[in-house]
């Protein structure tokens, strides 16, 4: 007797259970490749294995020393910048210092206009030393003679040519006081000028 020939509680015999037709192959096939999934919220998160956390840590370690060069590199060109623009300011003070001894030890030049014994202010060429010889005349004791007429140098006074100078001295400057003409010509001193001093521009020294 088998177990579906036993009779039930009731004595009635018990019925065998109902007819399952085998499942075809590409259904079991189908089962066995589908994936389950969960809720979102109730998946647990994967612990991270040993080699997820080494290059965790490399790259945390690589964006720190970029970081840190980057830093660096900054304060480089930080201090050059720095050291640039002192070394600047050190080289612009120097050169206005110079310039300030330069200007307060160089005199203001002074200009220079010929004369002849009365004062009167003629050519710049009457008081050249190269200009009197090729007219025969000569230099001595701080005056130009040519022809019989004597001239020199008036330093610092004005006037027009036909005019009595006005102001000024006939004592030459020091070496290292500038002399020009008023049309920009260099005087050497060398002995020209030597006399009194005039502030009315009249004869000074003999001729």
């Amino acid at each position: 007797m088998t177990d579906n020939d036993k009779p039930t509680d009731d004595g009635s015999p018990k019925q065998p259970p109902p007819y399952q037709p085998p499942e075809p192959p590409e259904a079991v096939e189908a089962r066995r490749g589908s994936v389950s999934y969960q809720e979102p919220g109730k998946t647990a998160p994967r612990a991270p294995s040993l080699a997820d956390q080494r290059a965790r840590e490399v790259a945390r370690r690589r964006e720190r020393e970029t970081a840190e060069a980057e830093y660096a590199a900054a304060e480089r060109k930080r201090k050059k910048r720095k050291r640039i623009l002192i070394g600047a300011g050190v080289t612009v003070g120097v050169v206005a210092v110079v310039a300030v001894i330069y200007a307060s030890s160089t005199p203001d030049p002074v200009t220079a206009t010929c004369t002849d014994s009365n004062g009167v202010v003629v050519d710049d060429d009457n008081c050249d030393e190269s200009y009197a010889r090729s007219q025969g005349g000569y230099h001595s004791g701080g005056f130009i003679f040519i022809g019989g007429s004597s001239y020199r140098y008036n330093y610092g006074g004005t006037g027009s040519p036909g005019q009595k100078v006005t102001g000024g001295s006939y004592v030459a400057p020091s070496d290292r006081t500038p002399v020009r003409t008023a049309s920009g010509k260099s005087v050497s001193r060398g002995g020209l000028g030597v006399g009194g001093s005039s502030s009315s521009g009249g004869k000074s020294g003999g001729s």
